[in-house]
């Protein structure tokens, strides 16, 4: 039962940090943004080490104990790719305008620290329904805002759904190894929570439901955890996970975290940060993760 609590509040760490996003959307001044690019950055050395040094090998020794090594290796990477086409078709479904990670110019962000700041213009109208990707109107009580701001929501919490799975089995199967995912994890949803509160507020003009529709969105993550620990108590009878099913699940895992790291958080990391930001952080995350493997 340890073993289960303490995953469950890995998952629950992991997607309650969307709330830390909307807390420094509130707080931190837009120049100041390029920290959450090396976080992001570093989130993304974090996630991509792990998935080819740690989780993908590990997943490949699980299922060629099963299958036998030449089958197993087929497997794991297909398993591999197939994670990466979950993520890439759950991204799919999210228009370009209304994407989780898009970046919020200053002019955007600046109200939301300054009440007396003035709601910029983007010279867009409401009527105006062919808007270029990227583009919002964010004037302020804007039905559309409203809208975009919790389908943002919702494409984050269908993000966050699978992490919470992944992330509470790997730590039922490896406390160690679940402690590196939810803490990429985690690094990956404070972005996240940003997206989520910049047009709630635009959309409300109320902070405090701008955090909380922000901090709900990663609740999906222990709803993951549970939904997965409901499946081993149902069908397991609270015993032992198959271990070709944890290889299949690490090779998914793997995939979906490289695909994260490419797609999503290099992207932003870049966008947020100057000069060679993004890269420092991407390194500083390879360099803790690898460390961290070697002691623990």
């Amino acid at each position: 039962m340890n073993d289960v609590l303490f995953a469950l509040a890995l998952t629950l760490f992991a997607g309650l940090s969307t709330g830390i996003g909307s807390i420094i959307a509130f707080t931190v001044k837009p120049t100041n943004y390029r920290f959450l690019s090396v976080a992001t950055g570093f989130s993304a050395g974090v996630m991509l080490y792990v998935s080819f040094v740690e989780i993908l090998v590990k997943g490949e020794e699980y299922l060629a104990g099963h299958y036998g090594e030449e089958l197993g290796a087929w497997i794991n990477v297909g398993s591999f790719f197939a994670g990466m086409l979950v993520i890439g078709l759950i991204d799919n479904l999210v228009p370009a305008g209304e994407n989780p990670h898009e970046t919020h110019s200053v002019e955007e962000s600046l109200p939301l620290q300054d009440s007396t700041a003035p709601v910029p213009n983007f010279a867009v109208t409401v009527a105006d329904e062919n808007l270029p990707a990227g583009v919002h109107d964010h004037r302020e009580r804007n039905p559309k805002l409203m809208r975009m701001g919790l389908f943002t929501a919702l494409a984050i919490g269908i993000h966050n759904f699978p992490e919470g799975l992944a992330t509470f089995l790997a730590a039922l199967d490896d406390p160690t190894l679940g402690v590196a995912i939810a803490i990429a994890i985690a690094l990956h949803n404070i972005p996240e929570g940003v997206s989520v509160s910049v047009p709630i507020y635009y959309a409300t003009g109320d902070r405090k439901k701008a955090f909380l529709y922000s901090l709900s969105s990663g609740l999906a993550e222990p709803v993951g955890a549970l939904f997965a620990y409901l499946l081993i108590m149902v069908f397991l009878g609270g015993g032992e996970i198959p271990t070709h099913f944890m290889g299949l699940l690490f090779g998914g895992v793997a995939g979906t975290m490289v695909y994260i790291s490419v797609d999503e958080l290099l992207p932003t990391s870049q966008a947020y940060g100057k000069g060679h930001d993004s890269i420092f952080g991407l390194i500083g995350g390879m360099v803790v993760m690898a460390i961290s493997l070697l002691i623990l």
